[in-house]
């Protein structure tokens, strides 16, 4: 089997485009978007991750079963964030709830 050859210019426009997220990702780390802060780091942390895994891990140029098993991994991370993200959207309703009555509360 034959190696794929990436040519460099390839590399380097890879390079930029991931400077470019960690330049988005340090813009929005000062900036308040609200409900939207985490979905906003995880887009731009997907779209890295996308382009590491398909240039610098080659995935790009790999085999159908590779593509298979990153799908099928990508999947299996997408149903973790959204439980995540679920988790974290309940947070404010269940932290009202579970602050302890000032009734029940022992004596010092």
């Amino acid at each position: 089997m034959s190696e794929h050859i990436v040519p460099p210019k390839i590399y380097l426009g890879v390079f930029g485009i991931l400077m470019a997220g960690t330049t988005l990702t340090v813009i929005a780390a000062f900036k308040d978007f609200g409900a939207f802060n985490i979905v906003i780091a995880l887009g731009i942390a997907t779209i890295k991750a996308t382009f590491v895994v398909l240039y610098f891990m080659h995935a790009r140029y790999s085999p159908k079963r590779t593509h298979l098993v990153i799908i099928c991994a990508v999947f299996w991370l997408a149903i973790m964030l959204a439980l995540t993200l679920t988790d974290y959207q309940e947070r404010p309703i269940l932290g009202d709830r579970a602050a302890p009555d000032a009734a029940h509360q022992l004596p010092v």
